[in-house]
C-alpha cells in the first residue's frame, strides 16, 4: 500500500503534469490561431491570381503550356507534409498510413515499374518514410525545408519541382496534407500540384465575365506568366495549412492529456484524503485505548 508520502509526491507529479500540458496547449492554440491569420492573408492572392486565370480561360481561346501537359507516368512525386515536433497524437501516424495506401494506389494505376520518390517535410515524417525506402520508391530530404520555411524557401523548392516535371524527371507532383478545416476536424488530402488540371482551372472559369478585359501581349502569354504563380500559391496555403493543422492536432492532444491528469490528480487526492483519515482514526484509537488501560 502506498504511504503517505509517496502519494503526497505522486499528486505533486502529476500536478505539475497537468500544468506542463495546459500550457503547452495555450502555446498550440496560439500557433494554431497564427496560421489561421496566415491562411487569411493568402486568400486575396490566391483569389486574385484565380480571378486572372478564369477571365483568361472565359477567352474561349486555346492555351498551351508544358505545366498542363499530362503524359505517361513513370515517375511520380509525392510531398508529404508531417511535423518536425511530437506530442501531437497520431497526426503523422494518420499522414503516413494515408501515404503508404497512394504509394499502393500509384503501383495498381500506372503499374509496378513506377518510381516514387518522396520528399517528406517535416522530421518526423521524414524519418517514417526512410523505414520505406527502396527498390522503386526514394526518400529526398530537401535542405532548409521544413515546417518553419520561410515563403522565400518554400518558393525555392517550388520552382525546383516545376523544373524537375518540365526537364521530364517527374511525370506527376502530388501533394500529401491535412487539410485544416477547424481545431476538432482535419482532413487527410491527396492534391495533384503538377500537372496543374487544366479541366479544374476551366470549371472555375465557368462564371468569369471578361467582358471588360483586354488582355495585352495575348492570353496565351499572360497564362504562361500566371501559372507558375498559382502553383506557388497553392504550395504556400498548403504549408500554412499544414501548421494549423499539427498545431490543432497538439491542442487535442494536450487537452486529452491535462484532462486524464486531472483524473488521476482527483483520484489520488482521494486515496490520499482516504489514508490520512485513516492514520488520524488509528492515532485517536490508539489514544483512547490508552487512556482506558489506565
Amino acid at each position: 500500500m502506498s504511504t503517505l508520502r509517496e502519494l503526497k509526491g505522486r499528486i505533486g507529479s502529476v500536478a505539475s503534469t497537468g500544468k506542463i500540458t495546459s500550457a503547452m496547449k495555450m502555446i498550440s492554440s496560439a500557433k494554431m490561431h497564427k496560421a489561421e491569420q496566415g491562411l487569411k492573408k493568402l486568400l486575396p492572392y490566391r483569389s486574385l491570381v484565380q480571378s486572372v486565370i478564369s477571365h483568361l480561360l472565359a477567352t474561349d481561346g486555346e492555351f498551351t503550356s508544358p505545366l498542363i501537359e499530362e503524359r505517361d507516368v513513370r515517375r511520380v512525386g509525392v510531398v508529404v507534409l508531417g511535423s518536425d515536433d511530437g506530442l501531437c497524437g497520431a497526426y503523422n501516424i494518420n499522414i503516413f498510413k494515408h501515404l503508404l495506401g497512394i504509394i499502393a494506389a500509384y503501383k495498381q494505376q500506372y503499374g509496378e515499374n513506377v518510381d516514387i520518390e518522396i520528399y517528406p517535410v517535416g522530421k518526423k515524417i521524414a524519418r517514417a518514410s526512410q523505414k520505406i525506402a527502396g527498390g522503386r520508391v526514394s526518400v529526398k530530404v530537401v535542405e532548409g525545408i521544413n515546417t518553419r520555411s520561410t515563403t522565400e524557401q518554400i518558393s525555392l523548392f517550388t520552382e525546383q519541382l516545376k523544373q524537375g516535371f518540365e526537364s521530364g524527371m517527374l511525370d506527376k507532383v502530388d501533394l500529401v496534407y491535412m487539410h485544416f478545416k477547424s481545431m476538432s476536424k482535419q482532413i487527410l488530402t491527396c492534391d495533384q500540384l503538377l500537372p496543374v488540371s487544366y479541366t479544374a482551372l476551366v470549371d472555375g472559369a465557368a462564371k468569369a465575365d471578361n467582358s471588360a478585359c483586354l488582355f495585352e501581349p495575348s492570353p496565351n502569354a499572360i497564362f504562361n506568366s500566371v501559372l507558375p504563380l498559382h502553383i506557388k500559391s497553392t504550395m504556400q496555403e498548403v504549408f500554412v495549412e499544414n501548421v494549423a493543422s499539427e498545431n490543432a492536432a497538439r491542442v487535442m492532444a494536450m487537452q486529452s492529456a491535462s484532462d486524464n491528469a486531472n483524473k488521476l490528480l482527483e483520484s489520488l487526492r482521494l486515496e490520499y484524503n482516504k489514508l490520512r483519515q485513516q492514520g488520524i482514526t488509528t492515532e485517536l484509537l490508539d489514544i483512547l485505548g490508552g487512556q482506558v488501560e489506565k
